[in-house]
């Protein structure tokens, strides 16, 4: 039985391939064309021509980039900063985002119903999984009508409201929601590490308001469907992995999260949900809110929702053995006796990390403004302490994307023609590119497990900075890994990803919701120009060899010691690690370093004349 479901699987997987190879097809409208293939996405054009025409935004090659961003990337920084050269003013800008939002909706949630009625027609995997996808699609589409009134509320209404009472002096805003316990608070009743709740301005001052009185229709329709697919899955048995028990539990807990409306109680509720959702370890897994980046104030959970589908042929990865190794060898240079619990929470983490390589089959509701290209969850550290974290990488996705991707001009500006070109021949060196994933994204991913508690993060957080040195620390978490155990002479292809990356991070300068990886890279090139492997003197100048390389090694492992020993254990607050690299000016974090800051504004100001332009 489980063997002929995995073989339906592949199907599916190979079916999930072609449809992200026909989106990135979009690409090849910017590409020199022949005749031949100008007929062949002529249809591709005017979608997009269509897309640019209900924004009122003119059709040339820059405007048909930023819109291809935005419908096959999901990103919408290109198009923003489109909308401000346009002279969009802020309520021009949001209404414009949110017409975006709703047409990619609709155009992805047309594609993935003809893919929903391929599985149907096909009968691929097992009336129970099929169920499931089919319920969790309808879901979905209850989720995505959401979004914009969550958007609406919390990130274009409380938000820009506090940004104005405070006069944008965000850190008064934070002390403001700690001293006023205007956070959800975790199960003992100390501050959480995110919300479920609205901030509403009353007659006190502030108040604190569930989901699901906040947006109380919304709630209603989700719940009623999840309540529908609850009751269908009750027709049919897992016959291949025997989850139906675990499955009717996650969604049932669900229903209870969703319709609490206590605020002292939703994370509580929550973690109960991923307490269930920790017990099924199907290669089909649904994705419920777990992350919070939209929110920088209160973390107000994101409404996501996705069908992720495993790779059938992914073999056992052997990184975390590394990420331990490492973990170890570093706990004892730093740590001291009284840190043996954080020691030992880690290494339990590590220990039960379900890993999940495949592809998004059906995503929704906050991840059509983004889909990640690999995740650790759930966030919740009491949760994980119990059961451990999954994560999730999309490999296959992201070097299909990045090979279909078009060469742009500011990087052949930026590096040169030749650097350019080699920057792009790991696309076509498939095992070498997926150990530098592995490395760099998956190592990622396990990164942020280490050196964390239950509480680490909220302790860490009272300036609201946590992420902002979390994203680098768990960077590094990959890297230092390598850096210990280095195998198959990858350290150049190694050097020159940490490169590419942390320039091209400059681009989210301006996209608040992607704030801790922008902050990311400027730590990276403070490393980066500190070793000597970049400087900068009006042009940009490299020096990716293997002294170079080392000397970044050095850099990288005193600095991971540092935010290890000094910032992890003590738990100090991230603002003090990061006042040591970087600082807030005008809302905008720039390095202190006197030549990455003039390189950092040199890119900024070359990417808004010419980011959208691609190398012909």
């Amino acid at each position: 039985m489980k063997e002929g479901f995995y073989k339906e699987l592949e199907i599916l997987y190979k079916l999930i391939e072609e449809d992200q190879k026909e989106l990135q097809r979009f690409y090849d409208i910017l590409k020199n064309r022949t005749s031949i293939l100008d007929d062949e996405i002529v249809e591709l054009e005017y979608t997009v021509d269509d897309f640019l025409n209900m924004l009122g935004l003119d059709i040339d090659g820059e405007s048909r980039l930023a819109a291809i961003n935005r419908i096959v990337n999901l990103r919408e920084d290109l198009l923003v900063q489109l909308f401000k050269q346009k002279g969009f003013d802020e309520e021009e800008v949001i209404e414009a985002k949110e017409k975006a939002y709703l047409w990619v909706a609709d155009f992805y949630i047309s594609r993935f119903e003809k893919i929903l009625k391929k599985i149907e027609d096909e009968k691929l995997l097992t009336p129970f999984y099929r169920e499931i996808i089919k319920g969790a699609h309808e879901t979905g589409l209850a989720f995505s009508s959401w979004q914009s009134s969550w958007v609406a509320q919390i990130i274009n209404g409380t938000n820009r409201e506090l940004y104005r009472l405070f006069n944008g002096d965000e850190e008064k805003i934070f002390e403001m929601l700690n001293e006023k316990r205007l956070l959800d608070p975790g199960p003992e009743g100390c501050e959480g590490d995110r919300c479920y709740s609205v901030l509403r301005i009353c007659d006190k001052g502030f108040e604190r308001v569930s989901y699901a009185k906040a947006f109380e229709e919304e709630v209603k329709e989700v719940v009623k469907r999840v309540e529908k697919f609850i009751k269908r899955l009750h027709n049919y048995d897992d016959e291949v992995f025997n989850l139906k028990n675990e499955w009717i539990d996650y969604l049932s807990a669900i229903v209870t999260a969703l319709k609490e409306e206590d605020p002292d109680l939703l994370i509580s509720r929550w973690a109960d949900v991923d307490r269930c959702w920790m017990k099924i370890t199907s290669p089909v897994q649904i994705g419920h809110p777990l992350e919070y980046y939209e929110d920088r104030y209160r973390k107000a959970v994101a409404l996501e929702w996705d069908i992720r589908v495993a790779n059938p042929k992914f073999t056992v990865n052997e990184r975390v053995n590394r990420i331990k190794y490492m973990f170890d060898k570093i706990f004892n240079e730093v740590a001291g006796a009284k840190q043996i619990d954080i020691y030992n929470n880690t290494l339990e983490n590590l220990n039960r990390v379900q890993l999940y390589i495949g592809r998004p089959l059906f995503f929704y509701g906050a991840e059509f403004n983004g889909l990640f290209s690999a995740q650790v969850v759930p966030n919740d550290e009491t949760v994980s302490k119990e059961y451990g974290k999954k994560i999730f990488a999309y490999a296959d996705m992201i070097l299909q994307t990045q090979k279909a991707k078009p060469p742009m001009k500011i990087t052949k500006e930026v590096f040169g023609d030749n650097l350019a070109k080699k920057f792009r021949e790991v696309f076509e060196k498939p095992d070498i590119w997926y150990k530098i994933y592995e490395i760099t994204t998956i190592g990622h991913e396990y990164g942020h497990i280490l050196w964390m508690d239950e509480d680490s993060e909220t302790v860490m957080n009272k300036t609201g900075q946590f992420k902002n040195m979390e994203e680098f620390k768990a960077t590094l978490g990959g890297l230092v890994s390598f850096f210990l155990a280095e195998e198959d002479d990858l350290w150049r292809y190694v050097l020159e990803d940490t490169v590419k990356r942390a320039v091209g991070l400059i681009a989210w300068m301006e996209t608040s919701e992607v704030e801790p990886y922008y902050v990311e890279g400027l730590l990276h090139l403070t490393g980066l120009f500190s070793s000597g492997v970049l400087k900068f003197d009006k042009k940009l100048q490299t020096n990716l060899s293997k002294s170079g390389y080392e000397k970044l090694k050095e850099w990288y492992l005193k600095i991971y010691k540092k935010m290890a020993g000094e910032f992890y254990l003590p738990k100090r607050d991230a603002k003090e690690f990061l006042s040591m690299f970087v600082s807030k000016e005008n809302g905008i974090y720039l390095p202190l370093d006197r030549q990455v800051r003039e390189f950092t504004l040199y890119y900024w100001d070359l990417y808004k004349k010419i980011g959208r332009v691609v190398d012909k």
